[in-house]
């Protein structure tokens, strides 16, 4: 089955990035053949910047993006919403790809489920 997320909120601020990736590694764990893809969408697009440090304690969203990525996740960010917000250049999370609405499109079409957040 595939199951697509696509992710529109900041990683931090609200805890909508955060819980889309806590639901896609634990699909990932409990149903192996789920293939997983996930499309970062407008603030959501920067959660795919390396280098990310947050306090001990608290979530660190590009660990939980290479969880998913190491377990042959796909994670792919809109190119026109990097652009927008000036991150198009800058290193992203190893895996990730910058991508187009072509490209989520059809991404749609080939989903059994798609998830927003």
């Amino acid at each position: 089955m595939k199951i697509l997320f696509i992710l529109n909120d900041a990683p931090y601020g609200s805890e909508k990035v955060y819980n889309a990736l806590r639901l896609a590694m634990k699909l990932q764990q409990e149903h192996a053949a789920a293939e997983i893809r996930i499309f970062l969408m407008a603030d959501a697009v920067t959660a795919a910047l390396s280098g990310q440090s947050t306090p001990q304690g608290y979530y660190n969203i590009e660990r939980m993006l290479k969880a998913v990525i190491n377990k042959q996740g796909q994670v792919k960010t809109c190119g026109t919403c990097a652009e927008a917000r000036g991150i198009e250049k800058l290193t992203l999370v190893e895996g990730v790809e910058v991508s187009t609405m072509s490209q989520l499109a059809q991404w749609v079409v080939e989903s059994e489920k798609v998830l927003t957040f």
